[in-house]
């Protein structure tokens, strides 16, 4: 589970995997671990206060220990890896600075952490800590640690994400150490991988991130195209087969068919008008399920304006998942099916 735990956060885009401890639970195995993750190709950090479990964790080959203060500064320098040095407690500049001066005496590499704290606990002070940090420290490493947020802030991780490695991006911290435990953030690893890259491009171009990574888009969708309700009217009357052709527009579910037109909020109330139509007794028990899954997505995109286009898959970004074309001739993302029928009703 451990390793096809960590191949998944690696395909996602992380650099390295950070192992975790229990604090007041030794973990007598550690050094196996890392080693079975060294051994599939994988860099390994390690995360603990107990000396035994990183002298173990380092010796199998971890490359960075998380993390570093006054209880343990004076050992690390036995585990020649880097470390990870964060005050005390969130306010105490002065042990953090103590801690920054016997590392760098010792020779110790190290990354720069003030710890982010979550909203309502210091979040905007400890956003300060770190600008701070980097100005008496210019040219140092930095990590910030994520989480914090993402874990512990009732909403989608995305958008947070990509704002929080904007800030990672101008201040110039190289790292960043994430999670993704809750179920609204277990997504975080592939969206930290793609807002680092939409921020360094945006940074670099002195641009904003707008109309540059559409795969971070989740929820709602650039742009809405939607037909107008007298071009519904017209295919209605235009078109001779009993194919039920189901648009959105103006908030409601929209189906189409030979001289049949009929629209809805309700997807329920939709085919009830359909079957009460002069289509309804050519829906059969196949086509009237196709119908209820089209209008399913439908009324998914009107609650979240999403783009509907009828056979094809609703677009979540990177989330999105492809669907086989059941009814509908085969078209690119965005263009409209055509009419042509391709599969028996």
């Amino acid at each position: 589970d451990l390793l096809q735990a960590a191949q998944d956060f690696a395909n996602q885009g992380a650099d390295l995997i950070d192992l975790g401890c229990t604090p007041n639970e030794q973990w007598s195995n550690v050094g196996d671990a890392v080693s079975a993750l060294r051994d599939q190709g994988l860099r390994v950090s390690i995360d603990s206060f107990d000396t035994t479990e990183v002298e173990k964790a380092c010796r199998a080959g971890a490359e960075v220990v998380l993390s570093v203060n006054s209880q343990n500064k004076h050992v690390c320098k036995d585990w020649n890896v880097e470390v990870v040095a964060i005050p005390d407690t969130p306010e105490d500049k002065k042990s953090f600075e103590k801690t920054i001066d016997f590392l760098a005496i010792h020779s110790v590499s190290m990354r720069l952490d003030p710890i982010l704290e979550p909203i309502g606990c210091g979040f905007v002070n400890s956003l300060a800590r770190y600008i701070e940090c980097r100005k008496q420290y210019p040219d140092a490493q930095m990590l910030m640690g994520i989480g914090n947020i993402t874990e512990l802030t009732d909403a989608d991780s995305a958008g947070i994400n990509v704002l929080l490695l904007g800030i990672c991006q101008e201040l110039g911290i190289q790292s960043i150490l994430t999670t993704a435990v809750i179920n609204w953030a277990r997504s975080s690893v592939r969206e930290c991988h793609l807002a680092r890259q939409l921020v360094h491009f945006a940074c670099g171009n002195k641009i904003p991130p707008k109309h540059l990574e559409k795969n971070l888009v989740l929820l709602r969708d650039e742009r809405l195209t939607e037909l107008a309700p007298e071009s519904l009217e017209a295919l209605a009357m235009q078109i001779r087969d009993k194919n039920i052709r189901i648009n959105i527009q103006g908030g409601k579910i929209h189906a189409v068919s030979a001289r049949t037109h009929v629209s809805h909020e309700d997807p329920f109330q939709v085919m009830d008008m359909l079957l009460q139509s002069e289509v309804g007794p050519s829906i059969n028990a196949a086509h009237a399920f196709y119908l209820g899954y089209e209008m399913a997505k439908a009324h998914t995109a009107n609650t979240l304006a999403k783009q509907y286009t009828q056979d094809e898959s609703l677009d979540w970004g990177f989330l999105t998942q492809e669907e086989k074309h059941h009814r509908l001739a085969r078209t690119h993302r965005g263009e409209r099916p055509s009419n042509k029928k391709t599969t028996d009703d």
